[in-house]
């Protein structure tokens, strides 16, 4: 509430400039912990003291020019620097303090050093000004004729963000909810050397709330958009640019030319119109499905690109935002050539391919920061070398494939049907997964199943159908028919991620055609594929398969025997239910043995069990006979057939 003087009052040459009242006020920014608690307020520099100037009704100064120097037209310090050449003092600050002693208002002085202001990029001291610039209301109440988004670009925004765009993930939509919901107005202009100008110009001697202070004639905006369209922005810039832009239609004499750039992210922002709408193939709408980027852009692309249609179009320029962390090392560090722990994605494609860097991404987490490095690389290798062996295993055993081969599902065994079965089940998941973004599910869905479904049970079940059982069985058909299907969904499901390998999987098996796998549709898989009540039988029949295959392994492992088909092992189930199912398929074959026997008799105390399959003991047995030379089964009748060293079946196919 004091009144003070300010200490160059009445100095001579001064011509009256600081012959005013200083007021003491409150500043929430001013604590006595932290500073003085006395300080100077300077309302044009600084924003505390911007904010306090407004506050409280003080005049601005702008006694500092764009160059560093005081104003020509400020008494004693006019065009003196503030800040030396060499970023330290200058000779303004010698000159205030001379004058300060000459007044008889100065107490001491020193010197200090301090790290506030300075460019966070360049380190150099900077000044603080308050300047004019050019702003967006983003409060103003539009009158465009879009006001079922809203009628301010806040509330379009808001309604955009809460009712028309989907995030992935949805930790984004808060993100820009609460930036959107707190911004002040879009500061648009800056003062740079360089960028794309605000064209316009402003009426000499006008201020910025007259009407006629910004020159709004279509005649000079229709030139200046000729201009701009065939030479560029830098036309601004040429000598002369005001005449041409404005003679024959307004005075040139009455209007400032403004030099001031737009805000870069108001370039960045405007991408969609040039990308989308103003193309001879855009979208009817002009919006675009995704915008894909980093968690930083909730302030940066995503904001302003937000912002800029909400003004132009009424609503967000997309329909679904997908936001990434970043890349990071195999110690969760941040990349630094200084570290060298950077990964170079053109030394990991030329090392391992493109689709294994791909493969990275869809193996991970994309929502929060990825790390990379040379033992994760090696894993997404071997799962890729996994996949690529599945889909080898296709392409070998579909050599020759036709239609008239082709088997109805009806007509196919329960193996088979199962199979078709969980190709109905992962067909929902695949494309939820895709629709979602959901790259790391639809993959670690996929590979299990390749892996596990496929390669453990029936690829390894399915072999000996495959290379022994006459072309023209049915077992052997239905599998081919089987492996056709997954051939057709495995490379169209897997094509997003894995690009090249899935088309070289497909010209391998379709040479002479020109189509690619990536111009055809995931097939569409019948729902009556699913099958409830089967999934459980063949879920019970693959627990008690587990027992079996385990209690094998001991044997192979202490080299009793160098492989199943060696064993006919008795398997004794306590479930009546299990043991019906198990007796009504060939076991044999689903555990790769010669021989089996089910039984209900209760286990022997040395039969193998698993904790986790209750109710099946293993009793191992050897297989009895001869081994059949072409599908090496161990069994009785071999040696009494034709063909010298064959079982019936193989005898058979033989002719």
């Amino acid at each position: 509430g004091l009144t003070l003087a300010h200490p160059f009052r009445g100095v001579d040459g001064a011509g009256g400039e600081w012959d005013y009242d200083v007021p003491m006020l409150p500043g929430d920014h001013v604590t006595d912990d932290a500073g003085t608690g006395f300080v100077h307020t300077a309302p044009s520099h600084g924003d505390d003291d911007y904010q306090l100037g407004l506050k409280f009704g003080l005049p601005m100064t702008y006694n500092v020019m764009e160059d560093g120097t005081y104003r020509i037209s400020l008494p004693l310090f006019g065009g003196q620097a503030i800040i030396g050449a060499d970023g330290k003092e200058g000779p303004a600050n010698v000159s205030v303090i001379k004058q300060l002693a000459y007044a008889g208002a100065l107490f001491a002085k020193g010197k200090i050093k301090h790290s506030y202001p300075h460019s966070w990029r360049s380190k150099a001291p900077l000044i603080y000004r308050n300047t004019p610039q050019w702003f967006v209301a983003i409060d103003k109440p539009l009158e465009d004729g879009m006001s079922t988004y809203g009628d301010t670009i806040r509330g379009r925004a808001l309604n955009s963000i809460n009712q028309l765009v989907e995030w992935t993930p949805v930790s984004g939509r808060n993100r820009l909810h609460s930036m959107i919901e707190a911004r002040p107005d879009w500061v648009l202009s800056r003062q740079r050397a360089w960028g794309v100008p605000l064209t316009c110009f402003v009426k000499k001697g006008a201020q910025p709330t007259d009407a006629d202070f910004l020159l709004r004639n279509p005649e000079v905006n229709a030139r200046i958009k000729q201009a701009f369209e065939a030479e560029g922005a830098d036309c601004w810039y040429v000598e002369g640019a005001k005449e041409r832009f404005l003679s024959g239609i307004v005075n040139p004499a009455d209007y400032d030319q403004v030099f001031d750039i737009l805000d870069v992210w108001f370039d960045s922002g405007s991408t969609h119109a040039f990308v989308l709408r103003d193309r001879p193939d855009g979208t009817e709408d002009g919006l675009a499905d995704l915008y894909l980027e980093g968690t930083d852009q909730h302030r940066g692309w995503f904001h302003s690109s937000m912002l800029q249609a909400c003004g132009t179009k009424g609503r967000a320029p997309y329909r679904g935002v997908l936001t990434h962390g970043f890349t990071l090392d195999e110690k969760g560090m941040k990349m630094s050539k200084s570290l060298g722990n950077t990964v170079a994605p053109q030394e990991v494609i030329g090392e391992y391919g493109a689709d294994i860097l791909r493969l990275w991404v869809a193996q991970s987490d994309y929502t929060v920061d990825l790390r990379i490095g040379k033992e994760i690389l090696k894993g997404t290798a071997d799962s890729y070398r996994r996949l690529r062996n599945t889909m080898r295993f296709l392409l070998g055993n579909l050599a020759g494939f036709s239609d008239e081969e082709r088997v109805a599902p009806g007509d196919m065994p329960e193996l088979e049907r199962w199979i078709l079965h969980r190709l109905a089940e992962l067909d929902h998941v695949v494309r939820r997964g895709y629709a979602k973004y959901d790259f790391q599910g639809v993959f670690q869905t996929l590979f299990t199943f390749c892996t596990v479904d496929l390669s453990a049970i029936y690829f390894d079940i399915r072999k000996d159908a495959l290379y022994c059982d006459a072309p023209t069985a049915l077992r052997r058909r239905a599998a081919r028919t089987v492996l056709d299907i997954l051939f057709h969904r495995l490379t169209t499901w897997l094509a997003p991620i894995l690009v090249f390998t899935m088309e070289e999987v497909w010209l391998c098996r379709f040479p002479g055609e020109t189509s690619s796998v990536h111009l055809v549709d995931m097939p569409q898989t019948p729902a009556d594929w699913l099958d409830e009540p089967l999934a459980l039988k063949w879920d019970a029949l693959r627990r008690v398969r587990r027992v079996v295959t385990a209690a094998l392994e001991i044997q192979r492992t202490a080299k009793v025997i160098g492989a199943s088909l060696e064993a006919a092992p008795v398997v004794h189930v306590e479930d009546a239910g299990v043991l019906a199912a198990l007796r009504s398929v060939d076991f044999a074959d689903i555990c790769i043995t010669s021989a089996i026997e089910v039984t209900g008799d209760p286990a022997p105390e040395e039969s193998f069990r698993l904790p986790e399959v209750p109710g099946v003991g293993v009793v191992f047995e050897r297989a009895e006979g001869e081994k059949c030379q072409r599908c090496w089964k161990i069994l009785p009748d071999v040696g009494s057939h034709a063909h010298a060293g064959t079982c019936h079946r193989c005898d058979g196919v033989l002719g």
